[in-house]
């Protein structure tokens, strides 16, 4: 497959994107089409585009990469399983405070709880994180339409960067988050075909029937699912099974981008049934990225192809695509592109959306009725919309001059970092009713616990030997920020209500 012909596939499809953008928002871009979708999302279309919003490049990409590791292989299922639990607490705990509160962004819970800076607080580390990890996912996908794509036609890095935001921001800053209810369903529904797609060509270029395939995966040295041998390792089933739970109730049921889609449901009985339809979905989809993975090495085996290097270090990143669009076919090719396309779009519009959300919302306070007929407020939006797509650009060129380890592995690190102190907040709000805290002190609080967590992984091997600290950390990290909120704490004389 060309570099020319995968050039005009995308241009089609953006297009089609942007045609969608224009239709959706030609009756009404307001805030509240942009903040809320006017409160009247289908559940099912919810349910459907989350999927693509929730797996990302990185799952597309890294995630069957890795399978060839012989201490991962399908070690990834048991935080997907964790991700699963965690979905369910959020659905049954979560969504039912968020709609009685009727609240716009989630943060908002802090502020009536703990208090504006505490609040303020909540609101940063959201904004922090969740452009840190939509620019690394992002970056993803950049880098290999850079290798297969532009490089072609010596466009350099950063440009390519600029025309992935640029296109992104076409089709979401006038409908917003009623644009991307559209958009994710589309999305997903390319993510999903490509991956049964791809499958189904690798079973044929491997003359596998279905049943084959099954039991070839399932007799491989890529399948092992369950790591119960060593605590020590990152591997070990409990050490995935809790950091899934916590990482998907910080990373989902305290981020704005995933939980702006759920409050843009009419009921909490629609957002929840989107919930729990979006999770049986999002099991079953993994396992079949997970057998992809196995269908590569397999492929690659039988072929002789080799993990691709890129500056002598060998990248099972790019093993997915080196045999897409170089050993499949053309058709086998567009249907690749096009999944991973969507999946990282999908993840990147919403993100965006959700983060201009967040500070007209949180720092503008543009949902504050004495805000919502100001002069220019939706020009405003526009700004701000401009500038974190401007944040996230520079956030990518950084990563892509530093970046030392796997895109997948540098997501959850940054994630344990920066939502462990959001989980804290929230930990402390919903359990510590009786308590409040003195809310200057906060801000310190939430940059003591991942300073602390930072000193615990760098020295570990100093007092927990062989132990190797993976998913739990944001575990330690919230218990942290909790114990130290405490400190900070005291009595209130009427308890809270939420």
């Amino acid at each position: 497959m060309t570099p020319t012909t995968i050039l005009i596939l995308i241009i089609v499809y953006f297009g089609l994107l942007i045609l969608i953008s224009n239709i959706v928002s030609k009756k009404s871009s307001d805030n509240d089409t942009f903040f809320k979708a006017n409160k009247n999302s289908k559940w099912y279309l919810v349910a459907f585009g989350m999927i693509g919003t929730a797996l990302s490049g990185v799952t597309f990409i890294s995630v069957p990469g890795e399978v060839g590791n012989p201490d991962l292989q399908f070690k990834y299922f048991q935080f997907v399983l964790g991700n699963a639990i965690g979905f369910l607490i959020i659905a049954i705990v979560l969504l039912p405070l968020y709609y009685r509160m009727n609240l716009t962004s989630i943060y908002s819970y802090i502020e009536q709880r703990l208090g504006v800076v505490s609040y303020k607080t909540a609101a940063t580390i959201f904004l922090i994180s969740r452009t840190i990890g939509s620019a690394f996912r992002l970056y993803l996908v950049v880098i290999v339409l850079q290798r297969y794509v532009f490089d072609a036609f010596d466009v350099p890095f950063a440009l390519t960067v600029l025309i992935s935001l640029g296109l992104i921001f076409a089709y979401t800053y006038r409908g917003g988050l009623k644009t991307i209810i559209i958009t994710d369903t589309l999305q997903t529904f390319f993510l999903v075909s490509s991956v049964f797609l791809t499958i189904y060509f690798i079973c044929s270029s491997l003359n596998f029937s279905a049943f084959q395939a099954f039991e070839a995966v399932k007799e491989s040295n890529y399948s092992k699912i369950f790591f119960f041998e060593d605590f020590l390792k990152g591997n070990y089933f409990w050490k995935q099974i809790l950091g899934g739970i916590f990482v998907t109730i910080a990373m989902v049921g305290l981020d704005q981008d995933l939980m702006q889609k759920n409050l843009s449901c009419a009921t909490i009985g629609e957002a929840q049934k989107n919930m729990f339809t979006f999770t049986g979905i999002f099991v079953v989809i993994n396992i079949f990225f997970l057998s992809v993975g196995a269908l590569l090495y397999m492929f690659a085996q039988k072929n002789g192809i080799q993990i691709p290097m890129v500056d002598g270090v060998a990248r099972t990143d790019f093993l997915f695509p080196e045999i897409a669009l170089k050993s499949l076919g053309i058709f086998p090719a567009v249907v690749f592109l096009l999944g991973l396309t969507a999946a990282t779009f999908a993840t990147t519009d919403s993100a965006l959306t959700a983060l201009t959300t967040s500070f007209c919302v949180d720092f503008l306070g543009m949902d504050k009725a004495e805000n919502q007929n100001k002069p220019n407020i939706v020009r405003t939006r526009h700004f701000v919309h401009v500038a974190f797509s401007l944040l996230m650009f520079l956030v990518i060129i950084v990563f892509n001059a530093i970046n030392d380890a796997s895109v997948v592995k540098m997501i959850f690190r940054v994630a344990s970092y920066t939502y462990g102190p959001l989980l804290g907040l929230y930990a402390f709000g919903l359990f510590m009713k009786s308590k409040t805290v003195h809310d200057k002190l906060v801000p310190l609080i939430c940059v003591i616990s991942p300073a602390i967590c930072f000193l615990i992984t760098k020295y570990s091997s100093l007092f927990l030997g062989d132990y190797i600290i993976d998913n739990e950390l944001i575990i330690v990290n919230s218990c942290i920020t909790f114990v130290g909120l405490l400190l900070i704490s005291k009595s209130t004389s009427e308890n809270t209500r939420y």
